[in-house]
């Protein structure tokens, strides 16, 4: 399942360094603007207790964690939405991401350049949202130019097309993003999504601060979370130059201590990553036995057809029933055999939504 998260924010924020954290990628960092041009991917794995757990239980020869991939796009600027700097390949490459992690500087430190000269987050947020606000609004007026007569006809579709459109030309002209427009049912959301407007998709801000900030925030943070306060969006307060230090350590005790020292149970990394997950509307199920363990990205919703289909669409084609065991209950009984003689095996059919954690074997023909 490839979908990916894009960091995002102005030149020298922190973007590229919090990538080479979080990403099996390295991409170059420097403090000068645009030292990023070309996009860099990265794929990294998403840290999750369960399946170390199920792991230690079933003894596998390989276990294998879910991904999630990100992307580090080159920083914007004013303008970008008349292609100033880089403006048209990084808007471009905004839209080919399915969320963004919008990263915003919210540290002193005057041996790192600012590209408008001092530190303010919600003024730098506001840049990157106003150049995708403006380039979000000249998509909605082309479609809606294109949509106008023929809802005028009588065309239902065109017509539900027409009205979606016009909220979001409203909350554009206002300065909001269209993830502020509420959508009224299922085709509102079908019709968004094959929009793919810039602002409306899911954001996390990743405030970037100081060592001594990492924990509790600072003014800059405070400042972001009351500009934000009516946004559907996350925010996480992590430093990126600590957690590259601590990406460093080879010794899994010494990054503990070192976590230990300045107040935090798990770096921000991991945390990150599990959001980022999220922010995509991304969940695990499971597969356990002695040859592999395994987790395996679904969305969240998806029944259990669409969960074998991710093994090999061969198991969705031919779905016959899924046995589901939950994770708790495999941990509890630690063997398959156990939990079905327990009767804590479900056999479910197509219609079973499946659930995040669940322990799954599937049954088909073709």
């Amino acid at each position: 399942m490839s979908l990916k998260c894009g960091i995002v924010g102005l030149p020298n924020v922190g973007k590229s360094t919090l990538f080479n954290c979080v990403s099996s990628g390295k991409a170059q960092s420097a403090n000068f603007p645009f030292c990023t041009i070309e996009p860099n991917l990265g794929s990294t794995n998403v840290p999750d207790k369960r399946l170390e757990v199920l792991s230690d239980i079933c003894q596998p020869q390989r276990t294998i964690p879910a991904t999630v991939d990100i992307v580090d796009i080159a920083g914007l600027v004013r303008g970008a939405s008349r292609g100033e700097g880089l403006g048209n390949q990084f808007l471009a490459n905004i839209r080919e991401c399915d969320a963004i992690l919008h990263v915003l500087r919210c540290f002193d430190d005057g041996n790192v350049v600012h590209v408008d000269g001092d530190v303010d987050p919600v003024r730098d947020k506001e840049v990157v949202d106003l150049e995708l606000q403006i380039k979000d609004l000249e998509t909605v007026n082309a479609r809606l130019t294109k949509t106008e007569k023929a809802a005028k006809a009588g065309d239902k579709d065109a017509k539900k097309l027409f009205e979606l459109l016009s909220r979001y030309k409203a909350a554009l002209e206002q300065g909001k993003s269209c993830r502020s427009v509420a959508l009224i049912n299922d085709d509102e959301v079908s019709l968004a999504h094959d929009l793919f407007l810039l602002t409306n998709k899911p954001v996390m801000y990743v405030c970037n601060v100081d060592e001594a900030s990492a924990v509790n925030g600072n003014k800059f943070v405070d400042a972001v979370k009351e500009a934000v306060k009516d946004e559907n969006a996350e925010i996480l307060i992590i430093s990126a130059k600590t957690e590259s230090e601590i990406a460093e350590m080879e010794d899994y005790e010494d990054r503990q201590m070192f976590l230990e020292e300045m107040g935090l149970s798990e770096s921000g990394v991991v945390r990150l990553i599990q959001r980022a997950y999220n922010l995509l509307g991304l969940q695990t199920f499971f597969t356990a036995g002695a040859d592999e363990c395994r987790a395996w990205t679904i969305h969240k919703g998806d029944k259990a057809p669409k969960a074998a289909g991710v093994i090999h669409s061969d198991f969705e084609k031919g779905f016959i029933r899924a046995e589901v065991i939950s994770y708790e209950d495999f941990v509890n009984y630690k063997t398959e055999a156990a939990c079905r003689a327990a009767g804590k095996m479900g056999i479910e059919g197509k219609e079973y939504v499946v659930k995040d954690g669940d322990v799954m074997h599937f049954l088909f023909n073709v």
